[in-house]
C-alpha cells in the first residue's frame, strides 16, 4: 500500500501544478470594450469550444476533477 499511496501523491503533486499552470493561462472573463463595438458575436467568440481558450476550460475541469477524486482517495486513510 505504500507504493499506491507514493505513487498518487506524485501524480497530486503533478496535477496541483499543472492545475495552477492553466489556471494562469487563462484569459479574464471581461469582455472589456469589444463587447461595444460587437465584437463579442466574432468567429472566436462563436466558436470558443474549440480556441485555446475552450480547450484550457475543459483542461482545467479535468484537472479540478482528478483533483478532488484523488484527494479523497489519499485521505481516506487506508493508506497507512
Amino acid at each position: 500500500m505504500a507504493v499506491l499511496k507514493t505513487i498518487l501523491t506524485i501524480i497530486f503533486i503533478i496535477i496541483c501544478i499543472a492545475l495552477t499552470v492553466v489556471v494562469l493561462m487563462q484569459e479574464g472573463k471581461q469582455q472589456g470594450l469589444g463587447s461595444i463595438g460587437g465584437m463579442a458575436d466574432s468567429y472566436w467568440g462563436k466558436n470558443k469550444g474549440r480556441s485555446m481558450e475552450g480547450i484550457l476550460v475543459k483542461a482545467t475541469t479535468a484537472m479540478v476533477v482528478l483533483f478532488m477524486v484523488i484527494s479523497a482517495v489519499l485521505s481516506i486513510g487506508s493508506f497507512k
